[in-house]
C-alpha cells in the first residue's frame, strides 16, 4: 500500500536543450587569457593586502565590558590617529567582541608591545582583553610561502590526476581552468585590497577541489560520447556533452551559492572576505569548465582513437 504519492524528480532543464556554447568559444577562452594576463599584472604592480598572518603583527580581541554593542566607527577613529599604521577593526562573533589587528612596528617586539599597550590606554575601561596573538616576521613569510606551495602543490596534484585519467589534452584545460580560477580571485583581491589572510588561501584550495570537480563530470560525458558518437563532429560532441551535464553544473553552483551568500549575510564580517572568495571562485569555476577546460580539447585536437582505446587495440591486434 502507498501512502506518499511517487515523485520521480523535476527537470530542471529540458533533455533536448541544445545550446551551442562553442559559438562563444574564442571570446570567452581568449576573454579569459586576458583577465589571466591582468590579474597577474594587478599582483605584480599592486600586490596584496596581506593580513597579519602573512605580514607579521599582532591579533588583539576585546569585549565590551556592558554587554553592549561596540561602536567600531568610533574605535576607527580613536586607533587610526595613533599612528601605528594599518589598523584593522571588526566585529569577532558577537556586536560586542572586536578583533583589532596591528601590523609589525618598526623597533621588535618592544615596540609591538607599546603598541598594544596605546590601543589598550586608548580604549579605556570599557573594554576587557581576552586574547593576545603575536605573528614574527619569520613565521609570518613561512606562512606564506606555504600558502603558495600548497596551491601550486594542489593544481600540479589535479593536473596529474586528470592525465592519468583520461588524456594529457584533458591535463592541459584543467590546469588552465584551474589557473583561471585561482588567479581571477587573487587579481579582484589585489584590485580593491582586500584583506588577504591565511582563511584565503583555504578559499582557493576549496574552490580548486569544487573547479576539478565540476571540470571532471563534464570530462567524463565527452569521454563518454567519444566512445558512444563514432562520427560526431568534435564542436558538436563537446556541445552534447555540456548540455547533457548542464543542469548538474547549474544546480550544483547554486546551491551552492545560496549556501555562502547566507554566510556572507549572516556570517559576520570575520568569514565575510572568505565567503566573498569562495562566492566569486564558484561563479568563475562554472564558467572556466564550460568556456575552457572543454574549449581547450578543440583546439588541441583530442584524438578519438586514443581516448576510446582504438589505436592501442589495433596496434595489439596486428
Amino acid at each position: 500500500m502507498r501512502f506518499f504519492p511517487k515523485f520521480n524528480g523535476y527537470d530542471f532543464f529540458p533533455h533536448g536543450t541544445r545550446i551551442d556554447f562553442m559559438r562563444w568559444r574564442d571570446i570567452c577562452f581568449w576573454g579569459s587569457i586576458v583577465s589571466i594576463i591582468v590579474s597577474i599584472a594587478l599582483f605584480l604592480t599592486m600586490g596584496l593586502n596581506y593580513g597579519v598572518d602573512f605580514k607579521g603583527g599582532t591579533m588583539l580581541e576585546v569585549q565590551t565590558k556592558s554587554g553592549t554593542p561596540a561602536d567600531i566607527q568610533t574605535m576607527r577613529n580613536q586607533l587610526g590617529g595613533l599612528g601605528l599604521g594599518d589598523v584593522q577593526i571588526q566585529e569577532f562573533g558577537t556586536t560586542n567582541d572586536v578583533l583589532i589587528r596591528l601590523e609589525a612596528q618598526p623597533g621588535g617586539e618592544e615596540a609591538q608591545q607599546a603598541a598594544m599597550k596605546k590601543v589598550l590606554d586608548t580604549l579605556g575601561d570599557g573594554f576587557v582583553q581576552r586574547r593576545v596573538e603575536v605573528v614574527g616576521p619569520a613565521v609570518s613569510a613561512e606562512l606564506r610561502r606555504s600558502g603558495v606551495l600548497a596551491v601550486t602543490a594542489a593544481i600540479l596534484a589535479i593536473m596529474a590526476y586528470v592525465w592519468f585519467r583520461f588524456e594529457w589534452q584533458f591535463a592541459v584545460g584543467t590546469l588552465l581552468s584551474l589557473a583561471h580560477d585561482v588567479l581571477v580571485v587573487v587579481g579582484v583581491f589585489s584590485f580593491f585590497q582586500l584583506d588577504f589572510d591565511l582563511g584565503i588561501v583555504a578559499a582557493l584550495l576549496t574552490i580548486l577541489g569544487y573547479s576539478v570537480n565540476d571540470t571532471v563530470v563534464v570530462s567524463d560525458r565527452i569521454r563518454e560520447n567519444l566512445r558512444k558518437y563514432k562520427r560526431m563532429e568534435l564542436r558538436d560532441l563537446l556541445n552534447l556533452s555540456i548540455n547533457e551535464t548542464l543542469s548538474r553544473t547549474i544546480l550544483t553552483g547554486v546551491t551552492t551559492i545560496v549556501v555562502l551568500i547566507a554566510l556572507f549575510v549572516f556570517g559576520g564580517s570575520v568569514m565575510r572576505y572568505f565567503t566573498f572568495a569562495m562566492l566569486l571562485g564558484v561563479l568563475v569555476g562554472t564558467y572556466s569548465s564550460i568556456f575552457i577546460a572543454a574549449p581547450v580539447l578543440e583546439y588541441l585536437g583530442v584524438k578519438r582513437e586514443t581516448v576510446t582505446g582504438e589505436k592501442a587495440a589495433a596496434g595489439a591486434r596486428s
